[in-house]
């Protein structure tokens, strides 16, 4: 029986589109004059920021870009610039992009009914969730274990060790009592890297990559051509399961725990 549900921060349960690293990762590579696009910030999204960042300047655009503004390959010094300033924007925006996203409070109260215990994985440090979960309280999403790089010697996504921390929490007894959910590649990765059934989310995800206000202004055929695009995305990754919204994840659950019995 699935008694543990493993969910993602920004992009999943808060921060519709998944905004504020993109916002903060557009405005550190410009202040190192590179132009970045959402496509290249949105690539290793889900993964711990430093790694991320070093991703990205391993793409072969930003790369050969680099290479024309700085005349020399990026050092570790440069990495770190680059992610203070990304730290120094998050910090001063990140609460501005912590709402929770329609109907997780419904779906949170519906999995607390079914007696399932609620952990949530992130690429964010301590000290980025501690604003991330305030604010998040305060509109009534208080997850019961949260689990972030700092706590396991500094390795994200898509490594497994945050998800077997939330394991170890809550005393489930088996990899196949939990599933994970998340909005980015990272997050399928993590969750089949940890052995658990994974499922992407499409609905104000990183993976689609539109604000709440840009999703609303797609017409039926864009949204179900975004709809098509990102579960094949999610699919190729090793995903078991596309859900749509968040609201489809309690009966989920009781079709797995039917199927297993």
């Amino acid at each position: 029986m699935i008694n543990t549900v493993i969910l993602d921060w920004a992009g999943t349960t808060v921060d519709f589109g998944c905004m504020a690293p993109v916002d903060a990762f557009y405005q550190a590579f410009k202040k190192e004059g590179i132009e970045v696009t959402n496509a290249e910030i949105r690539l290793p999204m889900g993964t711990k920021k430093h790694d991320h960042i070093m991703t990205m300047l391993k793409m072969d655009r930003i790369a050969k870009e680099w290479l024309a503004v700085h005349g020399d390959e990026p050092t570790e010094a440069d990495i770190h610039r680059i992610y203070q300033t990304f730290e120094d924007v998050v910090f001063q925006t990140l609460d501005q992009y912590s709402d929770v996203k329609p109907g997780v409070l419904d779906v949170v109260q519906q999995l607390k009914a079914m007696n399932i215990s609620i952990g949530s994985t992130t690429g964010y440090t301590n000290e980025m969730m501690e604003i991330v979960a305030k604010v998040a309280a305060e509109q009534g999403y208080e997850p019961d274990y949260i689990a972030t790089p700092d706590m396991t010697q500094g390795v994200g996504r898509p490594a497994p060790y945050m998800i077997f921390r939330i394991l170890e929490h809550f005393g489930t007894l088996s990899v196949k009592n939990a599933v994970k959910i998340g909005d980015t590649i990272s997050d399928i990765e993590e969750g089949k890297n940890a052995g658990l059934f994974s499922i992407g989310l499409i609905e104000g995800s990183s993976l689609a990559g539109y604000s709440f206000e840009e999703y609303q202004q797609l017409s039926e055929v864009e949204r179900q051509e975004l709809y098509d695009k990102v579960r094949k995305e999610y699919l190729d990754a090793g995903a078991d399961v596309v859900i749509e919204t968040l609201a489809e994840l309690p009966q989920l659950i009781v079709t797995l725990n039917q199927e297993n019995n």
